[in-house]
Protein backbone atom coordinates (compact mmCIF):
# COMPACT_ATOMS: atom_id res chain seq x y z
CA UNK A 1 0.00 0.00 0.00
CA UNK A 2 1.11 3.34 -0.95
CA UNK A 3 1.24 6.65 1.36
CA UNK A 4 -1.12 8.00 -0.32
CA UNK A 5 -3.58 5.14 0.63
CA UNK A 6 -2.39 5.71 4.35
CA UNK A 7 -4.76 7.98 6.83
CA UNK A 8 -3.78 11.25 6.06
CA UNK A 9 -3.41 11.69 9.69
CA UNK A 10 0.03 9.26 9.13
CA UNK A 11 1.08 10.50 6.36
CA UNK A 12 4.63 12.36 6.91
CA UNK A 13 3.71 15.33 4.89
CA UNK A 14 0.29 16.34 6.52
CA UNK A 15 1.73 15.18 9.93
CA UNK A 16 4.70 17.81 8.85
CA UNK A 17 2.17 20.76 8.03
CA UNK A 18 -0.05 19.50 11.32
CA UNK A 19 3.16 19.16 14.03
CA UNK A 20 5.45 20.78 12.07
CA UNK A 21 8.87 19.55 11.28
CA UNK A 22 10.29 18.46 14.86
CA UNK A 23 7.54 15.99 15.20
CA UNK A 24 8.94 13.85 12.60
CA UNK A 25 11.45 10.70 12.53
CA UNK A 26 14.48 11.11 10.31
CA UNK A 27 12.94 8.59 7.58
CA UNK A 28 9.89 10.63 7.67
CA UNK A 29 11.58 13.95 6.75
CA UNK A 30 13.35 12.06 4.06
CA UNK A 31 10.60 9.93 2.66
CA UNK A 32 9.27 13.87 1.87
CA UNK A 33 11.91 15.16 -0.03
CA UNK A 34 12.21 12.05 -2.17
CA UNK A 35 8.43 12.45 -2.54
CA UNK A 36 8.73 8.83 -4.80
CA UNK A 37 9.37 5.06 -3.79
CA UNK A 38 11.43 2.47 -6.31
CA UNK A 39 9.34 -0.45 -7.62
CA UNK A 40 7.73 -2.00 -4.71
CA UNK A 41 8.69 0.54 -2.49
CA UNK A 42 6.93 3.60 -0.72
CA UNK A 43 9.02 6.39 -0.17
CA UNK A 44 9.07 5.78 3.44
CA UNK A 45 10.03 2.53 2.82
CA UNK A 46 13.33 3.70 0.57
CA UNK A 47 13.56 6.38 3.12
CA UNK A 48 14.31 3.64 5.57
CA UNK A 49 16.42 1.46 3.79
CA UNK A 50 18.79 4.03 2.28
CA UNK A 51 19.18 5.02 6.61
CA UNK A 52 19.88 1.96 6.96
CA UNK A 53 22.78 1.05 4.43
CA UNK A 54 24.34 4.28 5.17
CA UNK A 55 24.24 3.84 8.76
CA UNK A 56 22.90 6.84 9.60
CA UNK A 57 21.22 10.31 8.09
CA UNK A 58 24.74 11.66 8.70
CA UNK A 59 26.43 9.55 6.90
CA UNK A 60 23.82 9.57 3.99
CA UNK A 61 24.37 13.28 3.80
CA UNK A 62 27.97 12.70 4.00
CA UNK A 63 27.92 10.65 1.03
CA UNK A 64 29.74 11.84 -2.30
CA UNK A 65 27.38 12.32 -5.38
CA UNK A 66 29.30 8.94 -6.63
CA UNK A 67 27.94 7.16 -4.10
CA UNK A 68 24.66 8.52 -3.95
CA UNK A 69 24.06 8.06 -7.78
CA UNK A 70 25.50 4.49 -7.14
CA UNK A 71 22.53 3.47 -4.58
CA UNK A 72 19.68 1.16 -5.78
CA UNK A 73 16.60 3.83 -5.31
CA UNK A 74 18.11 7.11 -5.99
CA UNK A 75 18.69 8.31 -9.47
CA UNK A 76 20.87 10.95 -10.36
CA UNK A 77 18.12 13.39 -9.99
CA UNK A 78 17.26 12.32 -6.42
CA UNK A 79 20.97 12.27 -5.64
CA UNK A 80 21.54 15.45 -6.88
CA UNK A 81 18.90 17.09 -5.03
CA UNK A 82 19.99 15.71 -1.98
CA UNK A 83 23.60 16.78 -1.98
CA UNK A 84 22.02 20.52 -3.34
CA UNK A 85 20.20 20.30 -0.18
CA UNK A 86 23.39 19.51 1.87
CA UNK A 87 25.17 22.81 0.25
CA UNK A 88 21.87 24.96 0.95
CA UNK A 89 22.41 24.34 4.74
CA UNK A 90 26.45 24.74 4.45
CA UNK A 91 25.84 27.99 3.04
CA UNK A 92 23.04 29.40 5.18
CA UNK A 93 25.35 28.45 8.33
CA UNK A 94 28.10 30.15 6.46
CA UNK A 95 26.20 33.10 5.93
CA UNK A 96 25.16 32.66 9.93
CA UNK A 97 28.51 33.08 11.19
CA UNK A 98 29.44 35.57 8.51
CA UNK A 99 26.53 38.41 9.62
CA UNK A 100 27.75 38.61 13.00
CA UNK A 101 27.78 36.05 15.20
CA UNK A 102 29.69 35.64 18.07
CA UNK A 103 31.26 32.47 18.82
CA UNK A 104 32.21 32.51 22.13
CA UNK A 105 30.24 28.62 22.41
CA UNK A 106 31.66 26.36 19.88
CA UNK A 107 28.76 24.71 18.56
CA UNK A 108 27.70 27.34 15.87
CA UNK A 109 31.41 26.91 14.13
CA UNK A 110 30.98 22.93 14.88
CA UNK A 111 27.76 22.38 12.70
CA UNK A 112 29.53 24.69 10.24
CA UNK A 113 32.92 22.35 9.78
CA UNK A 114 30.97 19.33 9.76
CA UNK A 115 29.28 20.52 6.78
CA UNK A 116 32.41 21.95 5.01
CA UNK A 117 35.15 19.35 6.02
CA UNK A 118 33.02 15.68 5.85
CA UNK A 119 34.59 13.85 3.38
CA UNK A 120 36.13 15.76 1.14
CA UNK A 121 38.56 13.00 0.17
CA UNK A 122 41.70 14.52 1.13
CA UNK A 123 43.08 16.35 4.46
CA UNK A 124 42.00 20.11 4.37
CA UNK A 125 43.10 22.61 7.05
CA UNK A 126 40.56 25.76 7.73
CA UNK A 127 41.38 28.78 9.40
CA UNK A 128 37.99 30.83 10.84
CA UNK A 129 39.34 34.85 11.82
CA UNK A 130 37.38 36.67 14.24
CA UNK A 131 37.37 40.16 15.22
CA UNK A 132 37.58 41.22 18.81
CA UNK A 133 33.88 40.57 19.44
CA UNK A 134 34.37 36.87 18.13
CA UNK A 135 32.20 38.04 14.97
CA UNK A 136 33.38 36.12 11.69
CA UNK A 137 35.83 38.31 9.56
CA UNK A 138 36.80 35.35 6.81
CA UNK A 139 36.73 31.69 6.49
CA UNK A 140 39.81 30.02 4.48
CA UNK A 141 41.65 27.24 3.42
CA UNK A 142 45.31 27.14 4.80
CA UNK A 143 46.43 24.19 3.21
CA UNK A 144 45.05 21.19 1.18
CA UNK A 145 47.14 17.76 1.21
CA UNK A 146 46.94 14.05 0.28
CA UNK A 147 44.80 11.52 2.05
CA UNK A 148 46.52 11.51 4.95
CA UNK A 149 48.13 14.38 5.87
CA UNK A 150 48.65 18.43 5.49
CA UNK A 151 51.18 21.49 5.37
CA UNK A 152 50.70 24.13 7.55
CA UNK A 153 53.25 26.83 8.41
CA UNK A 154 52.82 29.26 11.29
CA UNK A 155 54.41 32.35 9.48
CA UNK A 156 51.75 32.15 6.66
CA UNK A 157 48.84 31.45 9.33
CA UNK A 158 50.24 34.84 10.71
CA UNK A 159 50.15 36.53 7.68
CA UNK A 160 46.61 35.65 7.00
CA UNK A 161 45.36 36.89 10.49
CA UNK A 162 47.40 40.34 10.05
CA UNK A 163 45.76 40.54 6.90
CA UNK A 164 42.06 39.86 8.11
CA UNK A 165 42.80 42.18 11.32
CA UNK A 166 42.05 39.06 13.37
CA UNK A 167 41.94 39.29 17.15
CA UNK A 168 41.46 35.51 17.06
CA UNK A 169 40.85 32.03 15.08
CA UNK A 170 39.78 29.29 15.02
CA UNK A 171 41.32 26.11 13.31
CA UNK A 172 39.98 23.17 11.88
CA UNK A 173 40.69 20.53 9.66
CA UNK A 174 39.57 16.92 8.54
CA UNK A 175 41.12 13.46 9.12
CA UNK A 176 39.63 11.35 6.13
CA UNK A 177 40.22 8.25 8.25
CA UNK A 178 36.84 9.60 10.05
CA UNK A 179 38.72 9.18 13.52
CA UNK A 180 38.09 12.80 15.11
CA UNK A 181 41.17 11.63 17.33
CA UNK A 182 43.71 14.49 17.82
CA UNK A 183 47.49 12.96 16.88
CA UNK A 184 50.79 14.28 18.56
CA UNK A 185 51.36 15.98 15.49
CA UNK A 186 48.03 18.03 15.89
CA UNK A 187 48.71 18.83 18.96
CA UNK A 188 52.63 20.05 18.39
CA UNK A 189 50.56 22.49 15.13
CA UNK A 190 48.11 23.58 17.74
CA UNK A 191 50.70 24.76 20.06
CA UNK A 192 53.20 26.49 17.18
CA UNK A 193 50.39 28.35 15.80
CA UNK A 194 49.38 29.31 19.20
CA UNK A 195 52.60 30.84 20.37
CA UNK A 196 52.92 32.49 16.93
CA UNK A 197 49.93 34.39 16.97
CA UNK A 198 50.33 35.24 20.26
CA UNK A 199 53.37 37.18 19.30
CA UNK A 200 51.27 38.94 17.43
CA UNK A 201 48.21 39.24 19.86
CA UNK A 202 46.03 37.20 18.09
CA UNK A 203 44.26 34.59 20.64
CA UNK A 204 43.70 30.73 19.03
CA UNK A 205 40.22 30.06 20.69
CA UNK A 206 40.39 26.32 19.26
CA UNK A 207 40.79 23.41 16.87
CA UNK A 208 38.28 21.26 15.96
CA UNK A 209 39.11 17.50 14.26
CA UNK A 210 36.49 16.79 11.91
CA UNK A 211 35.29 13.31 11.38
CA UNK A 212 32.94 10.97 9.86
CA UNK A 213 30.01 11.90 13.02
CA UNK A 214 30.76 14.52 14.85
CA UNK A 215 33.72 17.55 15.62
CA UNK A 216 36.01 17.27 18.64
CA UNK A 217 37.19 20.53 20.22
CA UNK A 218 40.83 21.12 21.87
CA UNK A 219 39.15 23.53 24.07
CA UNK A 220 36.48 21.02 25.33
CA UNK A 221 39.11 18.31 25.63
CA UNK A 222 41.57 21.58 27.54
CA UNK A 223 44.60 20.97 25.02
CA UNK A 224 44.14 24.73 25.02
Amino acid sequence: MGIKDWPEGDRPREKLLSQGPAGLTETELLAIFLRTGAKGKSALDLSRELIQRFGSVSALLSATLTELRKTTGLGPAKAAQLKAVVELARRALGEELKTGVNLSSPQAVRDFLRLTLRNPGKEVFLGVFLDAQNRVVAVETLSEGTLTQTSVYPREVVKRALHHNAAATIFAHNHPSGLAEPSRADEVLTQALRQALALVDVKVLDHFIVGASTAMSFAERGLL
